[in-house]
């Protein structure tokens, strides 16, 4: 064999040993003792998710090994980021956003199993200490999925959901199990940008948030059941439009001990509208329930009302 000949394949085989070594793998990992050197696979673990995320393949999923803490993240593309069960694996963040996810309008995303947390001086208006931005933030996407995640520590919101970029027919977020709480403005907050923005909440707790436990603002529909949104510093759940109508409907769920306010509907300039079924409204501080310009509450039956607040305690079932 010539020479020449052996020098191409020797050529060939280590551009393909290359483009092997940096091929993007539909599941990476990582790991609290890892390096971003490495190919994040399972015994050669990445140390951080944005070490991670570009070499992960779209619609691929990238797992925590063990507990650490594994950095903010801007998530461009549709991927699972999972944090794993019985471990904490978290997100720390420091002046910034703990995740942007600004997926193309064709990607889903989901996070789960992940504590994220904003770190640094203490907040006096809520005595918590953060210095994050918002935990959570969509910009973009097909849709989000967030599941058993505690988000706390921000100075906006704990999940900021304002998509800019979503597919015609809106974009579809889930919460389930979600905890966000202890954030200088408001644990959930929820707004369109002329596409309607579709929110369902499970099992979830927005508590002691500095301003509102969940907002819901323009273009946004939310179906809310079996959760929480208590100990605020202004309103548990509000629905309260400037653009296009915003309705919440709660089930079987709980606002107590806000510092205004449990529930309210309206105060905008656009239609806002909250529909209640077997929803406990306790203690709080001025209004169990109340309505503002352009807005409206309906129940269904059964719900509790320890408050004053127009409409009172004595809402007619439809």
């Amino acid at each position: 064999m010539k020479i020449s000949t052996i020098c191409f394949y020797v050529f060939a085989a280590s551009v393909l040993l290359s483009a092997l070594a940096h091929a993007q793998a539909f599941r990476t990992w990582v790991s609290g003792t890892g390096d971003d050197a490495n190919p994040c696979s399972r015994t050669a673990p990445c140390k951080t998710f944005a070490g991670a995320i570009s070499k992960t393949v779209a619609g691929g999923e990238i797992d925590a090994l063990d507990a650490g803490g594994f950095g903010g993240v801007t998530i461009t593309k549709g991927i699972t980021i999972d944090g794993g069960g019985g471990q904490v694996a978290s997100v720390l963040v420091s002046g910034t956003n703990g995740i942007i996810v600004a997926a193309p309008v064709t990607d889903a995303v989901t996070i789960r199993n992940l504590s994220i947390t904003g770190i640094g001086s203490r907040i006096p208006s809520i005595n918590a200490i953060g210095s994050g931005i918002d935990g959570i933030r969509f910009i973009s996407g097909k849709s989000l999925h967030v599941e058993n995640c505690t988000i706390s520590g921000f100075t906006q919101n704990g999940v900021n959901l304002n998509p800019t970029t979503v597919p015609g027919t809106g974009a579809p977020v889930t919460l389930v199990n979600v905890i966000s709480r202890d954030n200088t403005m408001n644990g959930l907050s929820v707004i369109g940008s002329g596409s309607r923005v579709s929110v369902t909440i499970d099992k979830s707790h927005f508590d002691s948030n500095g301003n509102d436990g969940v907002i819901a603002a323009d273009f946004t529909r939310l179906v809310v059941r079996d959760s929480e949104a208590s100990g605020n510093g202004a309103v548990g759940f509000i629905a309260q439009a400037n653009a296009g109508d915003t309705i919440i409907n709660i089930t079987n769920s709980t606002a107590g001990n806000n510092l205004t306010t449990g529930i309210q509907a309206g105060g905008g300039s656009a239609l806002s509208v909250v529909r209640l079924a077997g929803v406990s409204i306790l203690s709080n501080g001025v209004n169990g329930l109340a309505v503002g310009a352009n807005g409206s509450i309906v129940s269904f039956g059964g719900n509790y009302n320890s408050g004053s607040g127009s409409p009172t305690a004595s809402l007619a079932p439809q």
